[in-house]
């Protein structure tokens, strides 16, 4: 047979079936462009050249991965509708002669085809768009537009070899499928309905079982670190559950709605139902599907826009004060008056000749160390916590004098030696009424408080933060000073004088103020000899601004990305589920018009069977993501977000857009069915 056969069947074939072929390569290519512009911007110069770019690019290094995976799974299922339209086609072909041998050749010119169209065009406008994304980036971040336009040729060829290699997995799939099939299962292939899934009521208790544990899970887990812990297995579950219910659920529903008499025996509920049940098991996998891609958008975008308009509160928190200065020492007797005077000073003489002036001074000092909670014990020895499984029990301890407490929150609160105050972030509990520090005594834990001018170290932790405030904080060090010199003579624990303060100039000043200190701090702690146990580092929001907001531009940027990405494979899934079943339900409802069922009927039949099922998925996902909101807060706090009213607000707004681009989804795709299914193109 001539080669010129095989490719002219390879076209007819998608040219005979461009309703479903044009969406699948406008996928691929879209997948394609998309994995280009991800992998341009990870290695742009020009994107790195600005503030907080190199920062973003690890995230979107990431973000490639993250594509890679996604294109590779997705177009296997959007692929797996084309095979399933096709089988028919291929049953007719194997009768008529063509063996497999043969479709294999016709099958690889298919592929080949479409690999060609979606690469090429995917790249084109990958590249075309590139410039584009970058300039967006750079916006975000508030660095200088240069509209100097290049390709990277890595970029490209990596992007190619991963879709040559999707589009080889695809085509062997393919063959497999042709292969464990005779021409007679190909031929009925169509019109094989699927019986409703056995012991439904077992895997309906089964889901509800796993999705009430995940539910559990999520809105009694106090503790962040026990949040990232558990996020993932709760995701699981809930994919799992999901599943369950929508295909066992859907059966459930089915035969509830055939027992009800006034309902079922209506003509558009009567064929509804009908053929819903007729594929009721892919049916409710659809269904699910769809669920979990609205339920991932409105997770990632709702998450990563609230991070991107709090990033300044987000900012603060991490930098309590413009400027930052945290000094260290490992002896009580370098923790002097003398020295945070003469510090002072420094600091002082620096801000007067920039023309400024210190605002909202924060000074206290501390003794900061980790340990393991067991009972009301912090334990420090770090064999405890480094093996620890529960690594929720780990705390970062800070001990601040009550006096230190009294005059930045404006209090007047009292404690004996064998008392203390107990703040704890992350709004975790503790519960005990005494506490034990190592082999120190017990202090009574007489009150707890909801606040602190903290350092922003919190903030930048994955555990929570435990502030004792006692009387004297030299009378708790001196019992645990040998932890001081040990774990390889860095300590266990440390004693800190912590200075910050605002300044009522800009950025650029700001940095100035900020290096003329460090200068002068070091030179004094050079002045104290070889022999001092003095440390310090100096932070200032206008320097860390730049990498700050990269870090949430990234994950702002892949959220959105990502999020399209989502949404769009969720309107694709949705479009093949309406045109394979409208291709499925076209002969039957040719039948019921032949019958006398009008169109207006059709219609009415149509919009029941649609809307029976078809907002179940945006539903579930609302309240997948009420349910999730709790963990997700946490999760969140760890990054710095403590603004949960803005957190309620962006997550509602979020699902309010989503669901009206459902609506609109919902209308585009439902014509689609009901012009096959009546052929009343020219009514609707």
């Amino acid at each position: 047979m001539k080669n010129g056969i095989y490719r002219k069947l390879a076209w007819t074939g998608i040219t005979k079936n461009s309703k479903l072929y044009i969406p699948y390569i406008l996928t691929c290519a879209g997948s394609v462009m998309m994995c280009y512009i991800i992998s341009f911007l990870s290695v742009s110069p020009t994107f790195a050249s600005v503030k907080g770019g190199e920062t973003v690019q690890s995230f979107l290094q990431m973000g490639f991965s993250v594509m890679a995976v996604f294109s590779l799974i997705f177009l296997f299922y959007t692929n797996s509708f084309l095979i399933r339209r096709r089988k028919k086609e291929f049953g007719l072909y194997n009768i008529l002669g063509l063996g497999k041998k043969h479709l294999a050749k016709v099958m690889l010119i298919e592929t080949l085809i479409i690999a060609g169209i979606t690469v090429s065009g995917g790249l084109f406008f990958g590249i075309l768009l590139s410039k584009f994304a970058e300039l967006f980036m750079v916006e975000i971040l508030n660095g200088n537009i240069t509209y100097t336009f290049s390709v990277d040729i890595s970029s490209a060829v990596k992007t190619l070899v991963l879709f040559l290699v999707i589009f080889l997995l695809l085509f062997l799939n393919t063959m497999r499928q042709i292969h464990l099939t005779n021409p007679i299962q190909l031929l009925n292939s169509e019109h094989t309905g699927e019986k409703p899934p056995k012991a439904n009521w077992i895997a309906a208790i089964l889901g509800t079982v796993i999705l009430a544990a995940a539910y559990y899970m999520a809105v009694t887990i106090d503790n962040p670190v026990a949040a990232i812990s558990f996020f993932f297995l709760a995701v699981v579950m809930v994919i799992v559950a999901t599943y369950l219910l929508f295909i066992a659920g859907s059966v459930t529903l089915c035969r509830i709605l055939q027992k009800n008499k006034r309902y079922y025996y209506k003509t558009n509920h009567f064929v509804s139902v009908s053929s819903m049940v007729y594929r009721m098991k892919r049916n409710g996998a659809g269904l699910a599907s769809i669920c979990i891609l609205c339920t991932m958008v409105l997770v990632m975008v709702s998450s990563t826009v609230c991070l991107y308009i709090g990033a300044e509160d987000s900012l603060r928190n991490r930098y309590p004060r413009n400027i930052n200065l945290d000094v260290l020492v490992n002896e009580s007797e370098f923790f002097s008056d003398e020295q945070t005077v003469q510090a002072k000073q420094l600091i002082n003489e620096v801000v007067e000749e920039n023309n400024s002036e210190q605002k909202s001074v924060l000074e206290y000092r501390t003794l900061a160390f980790a340990g393991m909670l067991n009972g009301n014990k912090i334990d420090l020895d770090p064999e405890a916590y480094n093996t620890s499984i529960n690594m929720s029990d780990i705390y970062q301890v800070f001990i601040v004098s009550v006096s230190d407490y009294n005059r930045l929150m404006n209090k007047n609160e009292t404690v004996s030696s064998q008392e203390a105050i107990l703040y704890v972030t992350k709004d975790v509990e503790y519960i005990n009424s005494t506490i034990q520090i190592g082999e120190c005594d017990a202090l009574k834990v007489i009150k707890q408080v909801d606040d602190f001018a903290d350092n922003g170290v919190d903030s930048m932790q994955i555990f929570p933060t435990m502030y004792l405030f006692v009387s004297d904080i030299d009378t708790i060090f001196q019992p645990l000073k040998p932890y001081a010199e040990k774990n390889g003579g860095e300590g266990l624990l440390s004693l800190h004088w912590y200075y910050g303060f605002d300044l009522s100039c800009n950025d650029e000043t700001q940095i100035n103020i900020q290096d003329q200190i460090s200068e002068k701090i070091d030179l004094m702690k050079q002045n104290m000899g070889e022999n001092s146990l003095f440390h310090f580092s100096i932070e200032g929001v206008a320097k860390e601004r730049a990498d700050f907001y990269g870090i949430y531009a990234g994950l702002f940027f892949l959220g959105i990305f990502l999020g399209s990405v989502f949404i769009f494979a969720a309107v694709l899934i949705i479009y093949y589920k309406q045109v394979s079943e409208g291709y499925e339900d076209e002969s039957r409802f040719e039948i019921m018009q032949k019958l006398g069922m009008t169109k207006k009927e059709i219609k009415k039949s149509i919009n029941s069977q649609i809307l029976t099922v078809f907002f179940l998925p945006l539903l579930t996902a609302g309240v997948h993501l009420a349910f999730a909101f709790p963990l997700i807060s946490k999760i969140l706090l760890i990054l710095g977000l403590k603004n949960t009213p803005l957190l309620i607000l962006t997550t509602a707004a979020c699902y309010m857009v989503f669901a009206v681009l459902y609506m609109i989804i919902y209308r585009l795709t439902s014509k689609s069915y009901l012009t096959i299914v009546s052929s009343m193109k020219s009514d609707i």
